[in-house]
């Protein structure tokens, strides 16, 4: 939706003089939601209007058309009685006064910003023509052509009727995204549920979810354990477990238990406002292309004039047909040249598009990031939290062998399990990474993890604790070196992360760990390679560790030791070399390097939806939805296309057709209202193909 037709108060369009009316937000957004008031031409009051205008207009134009001197030869008979002329141009005065309105007021607005379009040229047209009858009413004898401008009008306001009711349906991703919004919530009081509005929540107030019944705002699990299902807001087709502590989020559906939720979040802080307002921009935001058919559009219009005008002139002089044709020939040259096709090809795909994406976890900030990234020839990613889990997984375990030196103390296990298992036993009351992968580790294997006592914690070193009556110390080589304990031969050339475990002083083995490569990144790195896109990585892990998980992952480039502050400089380098680069990052340790990028695309979103860095934001932790983002972009390309080249192709035809350029040699006239009719139904036919895009699968 255009930015210069929204406003947050009453009052006129500044683009076309049309009354705004109140969008239609959905029944939950009261409270904290600011209400807008939006275009009349894009809203459901502009609708009706016209609507209500065509079938009271309706049988004036059938009276009209009866009384009509053609029509009556035609069907071969008539109504003579005195004073017809007069109550014709009663009629058809009626017909062009409320039937016309919209369009004056329309074209009013367009003049008003020197930017003459569509509705001027309907305007000027049925103008035309009401005052060629009226001349030929009351100043010199002739037929008139208030059937014409009648039928004309007629076809107007339906074709306009039409048009916006698909309009709507291709623009409602908005109201889509309110409706999510429950509009009341189970407020707890005292113990008791007490329904109130979703808009009278806030933040600390606590929440009784039932099963089956969607979440009305952002906010905590206290108690209670469920499933949920939160497709809708990130696109993630498996329901999430949610246990106290987790997060919610507002508009997704809780299916099988109940839960108490504490707000955290309202009004414009939820997610779903965020998302409805990443929505809104993208709607708004142009993509180049646009540009384009705005320029063609604007040209169009004295196009139009010219062909009205010379056919006018053509007939009427060059070869004599009479005013009546001349007329009715012009009218039609300058009716059919109306850019509202045009007009429409792109912003209904943009308005799909941005509506698609969000269904699928792809919120798009801006609509040049989205066109751009069709043309993408390297995909650059941040290891850490995109291609990787950001969480440390065990590779390997090594307990101590016999001592290959006499002066290296070594404590020897029974096997890897009992090592895995003194070391859970203290790192459990440790919050490091490290330390949640080994515990993490020793659940899955089924240990018992005993219990721990006299735990100690050594800052960005280790820990120890005693277990089992032994001291178990698990930490870095630094650690082992303070402690004075010489780690044996059994420490290996593996690559990742080690974690050095002795106990009673003495060496007993190394658990090495590394950062869990997510399930889904090697199918997205094949898919960009099927697509002809190579990929990087970037990371701070030294080269065997990297090229590790690149030889993978299957990743063209790798890029070991980097700093934060140093990818921009690697997504430069890759642009330096003529690729056209997007740059997949978290969106704030990568916040440079997003910026430099052609196309920045922060991944992991969740609720915290309001990514500055990057014109894409994707809502899920998954690397296979930057290929869903690709996919989009070449899938908007494609319809966009089709649109342009039918609203331009349909104007080529029809001018020439219309103008009178068959009827010489074939006979062939196109009337007014055929030329009303044809242009309402090119506008039909764009919105249409636009809609079709909401068919798309993304892969």
């Amino acid at each position: 939706m255009d930015p210069d037709v929204i406003s947050d108060a009453p009052g006129e369009c500044r683009k076309c003089g049309m009354d705004l009316v109140l969008m239609d937000m959905g029944g939950g957004m009261h409270g904290g939601q600011e209400s807008q008031e939006g275009h009349a031409g894009h809203g459901k009051g502009a609708e009706q209007d016209f609507k209500q205008r065509f079938w009271l207009t309706l049988p004036f134009v059938l009276l009209v058309m009866a009384l009509s001197p053609n029509i009556e030869k035609w069907l071969g008979f008539g109504v003579p009685f005195a004073g017809k002329e007069i109550v014709t141009f009663a009629l058809g005065t009626v017909v062009f006064l409320y039937g016309g309105w919209p369009f004056f007021k329309s074209a009013r607005g367009e003049l008003s910003r020197k930017l003459p379009a569509m509705m001027t040229l309907v305007a000027f047209g049925i103008a035309v023509a009401y005052a060629f009858s009226v001349a030929t009413t009351f100043l010199f004898p002739g037929e008139s052509l208030y059937w014409e401008m009648s039928t004309l009008i007629s076809v107007f306001l339906l074709g306009h009727w039409l048009e916006m009711r698909a309009v709507r349906g291709a623009t409602g991703a908005l109201t889509e995204l309110a409706r999510l919004i429950p509009p009341s919530a189970h407020l707890l009081r005292d113990g008791d549920a007490v329904d109130v509005g979703t808009g009278e929540l806030k933040i600390g107030d606590r929440i009784l979810v039932k099963p089956g019944e969607k979440i009305p705002i952002d906010g905590k699990a206290m108690a209670g354990e469920s499933s949920v299902n939160e497709a809708m807001i990130t696109g993630e087709s498996k329901p999430v477990a949610k246990k106290p502590g987790d997060a919610v989020i507002g508009g997704t559906l809780n299916e099988d238990g109940s839960l108490t939720v504490e707000v955290s979040k309202v009004g414009s802080d939820t997610a779903i406002s965020q998302i409805m307002d990443l929505v809104r921009g993208a709607q708004a935001s142009k993509p180049r292309v646009q540009l384009v058919a705005d320029r063609l559009a604007a040209v169009l219009f004295y196009v139009a004039v010219a062909a009205g005008i010379g056919s006018f002139i053509f007939w009427c002089f060059a070869s004599p047909h009479g005013a009546i044709f001349a007329a009715t020939v012009a009218v039609a040259a300058i009716v059919v040249a109306c850019p509202h096709a045009l007009g429409l090809a792109i912003p209904t795909v943009t308005s799909i598009t941005s509506a698609l994406g969000a269904r699928n976890g792809i919120l798009i900030k801006d609509m040049k990031g989205l066109e751009a990234a069709r043309k993408l020839d390297y995909v650059v990613f941040d290891k850490t939290g995109t291609l990787t889990k950001g969480e440390f997984g065990v590779k390997k375990i090594i307990e101590s062998r016999d001592n290959e030196v006499e002066s290296h103390k070594v404590h020897k296990v029974e096997s890897q399990d009992e090592l895995l298992m003194l070391a859970a036993a203290v790192e459990v009351h440790s919050q490091h990474s490290i330390a949640a992968g080994i515990v993490d580790e020793a659940k899955k294997r089924g240990l018992s993890v005993p219990e721990a006592k006299d735990f100690r914690s050594f800052s960005g070193k280790g820990a120890s604790a005693t277990v089992d009556g032994k001291r178990v110390l698990v930490g870095n080589k630094r650690l082992l070196d303070e402690q004075e304990i010489a780690v044996s031969a059994s420490e290996s050339d593996e690559t990742g992360t080690p974690a050095y475990v002795a106990i009673d002083g003495a060496f007993a083995g190394v658990i090495f760990l590394e950062d869990v490569v997510r399930e889904e990144s090697k199918a997205a790195i094949e898919k960009l390679h099927g697509m002809g896109i190579r990929t990087a990585m970037l990371t701070g892990d030294t080269e065997d560790v990297a090229d590790e998980v690149g030889e993978g992952l299957g990743i063209d480039t790798v890029f070991a030791r980097v700093l934060p502050e140093d990818k921009v400089d690697k997504v430069k380098q890759l642009q330096d070399e003529g690729h056209v680069v997007a740059m997949v990052g978290d969106g704030v340790n990568d916040a440079a390097a997003l910026a430099q990028s052609h196309v920045g695309i922060a991944i992991g979103a969740g609720t915290d939806v309001a990514v500055q860095s990057a014109e894409i934001v994707l809502m899920r932790s998954d690397p296979l939805d930057v290929v869903k983002a690709i996919s989009l972009s070449k899938k908007t390309n494609r319809k966009t296309v089709q649109n342009l080249a039918w609203a331009a192709g349909y104007n080529v035809f029809a001018i020439p057709i219309a103008a009178g350029i068959l009827y010489p040699s074939f006979g062939i006239l196109l009337r007014p209202e055929w030329a009303a009719l044809l242009m309402s139904a090119s506008s039909v036919i764009v919105v249409l193909n636009a809609l079709l895009l909401r068919r798309a699968k993304l892969s």
